[in-house]
């Protein structure tokens, strides 16, 4: 079982899941409380139960001062056990990329194997269970266009904007 929190915060409402090793899930902001509900459901592999620990509280903690402005990194435990080697691969190749900055699934294939897993990056950077805290918002397409986002791409303006990297992006 899942522990699950939900909470409001400034740009809707948000849920994160733990399990016994770290931070398994975390949902980007959403209009309704039951939408946060149902995307947790989907992300899980079992029951959920609603409640607090200091993991939750303190992953809480740093998600609000972020979409405030006032963090831009995250020390709280991980758990990426649910993707495959490669997604992980990824995902731990994403948290290197700093806050303000910008990257390329090329720049990130290059590191996980050569320029010709761009796509499979592409594809990986997509499933990633824990964004903001692994920033695949930072990843970009290599002409400098805005890319994809799991969470939308007006999410992903809005975190670049917060982030102040959203006009060194090319205009379409």
């Amino acid at each position: 079982m899942r522990r699950v929190m939900i909470f409001r915060s400034p740009w809707g409402w948000m849920g994160i899941a733990e399990s016994t090793k770290g931070i398994q899930a975390i949902v980007l902001p959403k209009r309704s409380k039951r939408a946060v509900e149902s995307d947790l459901r989907v992300q899980s592999d079992g029951p959920l139960q609603q409640g607090e620990s200091v993991q939750l509280e303190e992953a809480r903690r740093q998600l609000l001062d972020y979409l405030a402005g006032r963090r831009n990194t995250f020390d709280v435990p991980l758990d990426l056990s649910q993707g495959t080697s490669f997604q992980r691969q990824v995902w731990r190749t994403l948290q290197r990329v700093p806050y303000g900055k910008l990257r390329s699934y090329q720049w990130i294939a290059a590191r996980v194997g050569g320029r010709h897993y761009a796509r499979a990056v592409g594809n990986a950077v997509g499933a990633n269970p824990l964004p903001i805290v692994v920033p695949c918002h930072r990843i970009v397409a290599h002409d400098a266009s805005l890319g994809g986002f799991s969470g939308g791409l007006d999410m992903k303006r809005k975190l670049l904007s917060l982030e102040g990297t959203l006009s060194m992006l090319r205009s379409k």
